[in-house]
């Protein structure tokens, strides 16, 4: 998720009216309560905190900001109010201050705005700023400015040290509890901004190639006719009979994928059913034939017990995996299928079944593993790659209740793994809704 422009100037006329609250509370307090005795270094602080808040609203009309420079900036902000709350607190009395755990505010406006440590650096210097001014005090190397409340005694309430070490250890806890809760919120948020924004292309996608699959499906019809037909004058050669054959298997599996890109725009799931993932690997393997010339495709099946699944989803997605890693095997290597039974090794669910596709290539560079399931994102664009395949097999998985993992490393190859859920008993009647 991005940061707005509008973030840092919120956070501007958010603090105007700070600054006006700033200055009726100490006024209130020193002219009516007389509880601050010295309110001078307060309206000082006061001032200087409209001082720059003024210059950052005039930066922020002369420049347009980029998400890196709005993020220093609000780095910048937060920062400098820590400084001025912490000031403020100082001349007036910060130990027994009701205003303290303001910082809280601070917190998390750090962790909604700024990414990876910034948040937890601001927790770590509040901390340390409000525990300098306290030990400062106890220790008496500062000056005291001590609230005046009716119910004090006379010559005021000594500070007491069990009292010091308890405040700060809630304040302290209550900074590092809300810069986490923040932080770990906006993570959620991110990933689940990201799945939507996923599905929302997806679904677009799918509008649109569904017509397309529409004006496949009619001449296919005719084509599928014509070859019966072809195929009832040639039964006596067995090589042209067998052709035939092939070419029959191929339209329908060309008839298959037209109406599953149909299927895309439509708001329903695919009917699971018990799957073996050894004959979708061994199917996989007869519709990719002998790969290229330079490559070794091998296979280590091993006994695995029957998934949730759909038989052909689950070959379309291999054949899929397969295809990619054959491009990325421009100088030759070895393909490998893998299939193995997880057990207790999968915390997410107990008997899964990982099926892995595994190639010596050339391998994904780190910073483009989190995009490769984005559609129309493609290394391959040069060679008519559409960034389409891998969006499509995890969006698949997905429906049969599985999940696909990949981890890489340049110049060493690629391992995709599909993990999918044991059958059971009622699969035949389940569907993803």
């Amino acid at each position: 998720m991005k940061l707005p422009p509008e973030g840092a100037r919120w956070l501007v006329s958010l603090r105007w009216l700070a600054v006006v609250l700033m200055f009726l509370t100490i006024w209130f307090t020193s002219a009516i309560l007389d509880a601050v005795e010295h309110p001078l270094p307060l309206y000082v602080v006061g001032v200087a905190v409209a001082g720059y808040n003024a210059l950052f609203q005039l930066a922020q009309r002369e420049s347009a900001a980029g998400e890196r420079d709005i993020e220093r900036n609000i780095f910048l902000q937060v920062l400098l109010d820590l400084v001025a709350l912490t000031l403020l607190l100082y001349y007036s009395d910060l130990p027994r201050n009701p205003f303290l755990f303001y910082y809280v505010f601070h917190m998390i406006i750090a962790g909604m705005y700024l990414r990876g440590r910034s948040p937890y650096v601001f927790a770590a210097l509040a901390s340390a700023m409000v525990g300098a001014v306290m030990l400062l005090e106890f220790l008496g190397w500062i000056p005291l400015f001590p609230l005046r409340f009716h119910s004090d005694p006379a010559g005021g309430r000594p500070l007491d040290g069990l009292y010091l070490v308890a405040v700060f250890a809630a304040f302290s806890s209550t900074l590092w509890i809300a810069v986490y809760c923040t932080t770990s919120i906006r993570r959620y948020v991110d990933r689940a901004h990201a799945e939507i924004r996923q599905k929302e292309k997806l679904l677009g996608i799918g509008q649109l190639v569904a017509g397309i699959a529409h004006q496949i499906a009619n001449p296919l019809d005719g084509v599928q006719n014509c070859l019966q037909r072809i195929g009832e004058g040639v039964k006596g050669n067995a090589h042209l009979t067998e052709y035939v054959q092939l070419m029959a298997e191929a339209l329908e599996r060309i008839e298959r994928t037209a109406k599953r890109v149909q299927a895309f725009a439509r708001p329903r799931g695919i009917e699971l059913q018990s799957t073996d993932v050894n004959a979708a690997v061994e199917g996989t393997l007869q519709f990719l034939g002998s790969g290229m010339a330079n490559v070794r495709i091998e296979t280590e099946l091993g006994h695995v017990p029957p998934v949730q699944g759909d038989p052909y989803t689950l070959q379309e997605v291999l054949f899929n995996l397969c295809t990619n890693a054959l491009a990325a095997m421009p100088g030759g290597g070895i393909l490998t299928l893998r299939t193995t039974a997880l057990g207790h090794k999968d915390e997410d669910q107990m008997g899964s079944v990982a099926i892995e596709v595994s190639d010596t290539g050339v391998g994904i560079p780190r910073v483009q593993l989190e995009k490769i399931f984005e559609p129309f994102f493609t290394t391959r664009a040069e060679s008519g790659g559409t960034g389409l395949g891998l969006g499509l097999c995890r969006m698949l998985i997905s429906e049969m209740g599985g999940r696909i993992e990949v981890r890489s490393a340049l110049g060493q190859g690629t391992t995709f793994t599909v993990i999918l859920n044991p059958a059971n008993e009622s699969l035949a009647a389940a569907k993803v809704e």
